[in-house]
């Protein structure tokens, strides 16, 4: 269980739109400010500018001019290299990215360091070379030009993120903080980001695979609806539970239920359900010193063979080997009625 340092490429150029900083801020917000109480010690997080700002202390168009500390050279030897961004006009218009940045972000790869684009910053990875032969993804409204751009990478513009081990890529705004809070999860296991997710009052897991944006070829509904219905089934995981359960107490037909929630979550009913069994199961084995066969018990997956499927299947590891990589944290765990999750 390890944070590792972090190292946020910050864009510096004249061009540099001032609504690129949503994407900017995220990672600074969930690795740059300390949470002792979860981990200790957290994330590292150095802001390395790319040097191609005025410099002269002229104004910039956007009436804001960004200086760091550190530079290009400083993203080798980081455990992770996150690009939030590109200029738009190397996205719309094709002028090249900066060669330093590109050969910086080569040498970080090289070296071993976990490469992470936000929204657009994925044409940065695939300038380098380092999404060749890759499934990756953007913001759905660039990702015809980068698929047109970049032949060789396998781009996806159907999915929040792409987990593709050292490198992973998100679509755009609030995805980029999914993939985020995915990074903590993959470090320092579920309980540790499902309680970061709560102080930043977001979903705490949303899987990559869940679409960018819903076909408004289907009517739309309120999401919101079908909180009280989903709020009930976390508290409920330890007992038997069907699609059929979850239609009657949301007062619809399995049938809409199943199209409304596809919508909501980008999954099905059934699955949704062993989504929520598998991150129960994590949260107790993280922070409880309880059997797997108890965990298998109180997450609905039922007996310690068939919680070791689910595990190996899901998450790759067998329970006892996530419970070593993920030893007991010091937080008491919330209980279902409170995780503070939402559908969305």
């Amino acid at each position: 269980m390890s944070a590792g340092s972090v190292a946020l490429v910050v864009p510096e150029d004249i061009g540099f739109p001032s609504w690129d900083l949503y994407e900017l801020s995220i990672p600074c917000t969930v690795f740059g400010k300390p949470q002792p109480d979860l981990a200790d010690p957290w994330y590292d997080l150095r802001l390395c500018g790319t040097g191609e700002g005025p410099g002269d202390g002229s104004p910039v168009e956007t009436g804001l001019s960004l200086r760091t500390r550190h530079g290009l050279d400083d993203l080798a030897g980081a455990d992770t290299v996150i690009v939030p961004s590109v200029p738009d006009a190397c996205v719309e218009e094709g002028r090249p990215l900066p060669r330093e940045l590109i050969t910086a972000l080569r040498r970080a790869h090289e070296a071993g360091a976990r490469m992470v684009s936000l929204c657009t910053g994925a044409f940065a990875l695939a300038e380098a070379g380092l999404l060749d032969g890759r499934r990756a993804t953007a913001h759905w409204m660039h990702t015809a030009q980068l698929a047109a751009r970049y032949p060789k990478v396998e781009v996806d513009d159907s999915v929040l993120y792409v987990d593709d081990g050292d490198v992973l890529t998100s679509a755009g705004l609030t995805a980029g903080l999914d993939l985020c809070l995915h990074l903590v999860r993959r470090d320092l296991g579920a309980h540790v980001a499902n309680q970061l997710a709560r102080r930043m009052v977001v979903p705490a897991h949303r899987p990559g695979g869940q679409a960018q944006f819903i076909d408004l070829s289907v009517p739309t509904t309120d999401d919101r609806s079908l909180a009280p219905v989903l709020d009930w089934a976390r508290t409920r995981l330890d007992r038997p539970l069907t699609v059929d359960d979850l239609a009657r107490r949301a007062a619809m037909s399995t049938r809409t239920l199943h199209r409304r929630l596809q919508a909501a979550t980008g999954t099905t009913p059934l699955q949704w359900i062993l989504n929520q069994r598998l991150a129960r199961a994590q949260s107790l084995l993280e922070s409880t010193d309880l059997p797997i066969e108890k965990v298998g018990e109180l997450s609905g997956l039922g007996t310690a063979n068939n919680l070791r499927h689910h595990f190996l299947k899901h998450i790759g590891v067998s329970p006892s080997t996530y419970r070593r990589a993920f030893p007991r944290t010091t937080t008491p765990e919330p209980s279902p009625s409170t995780a503070g999750n939402s559908p969305g």
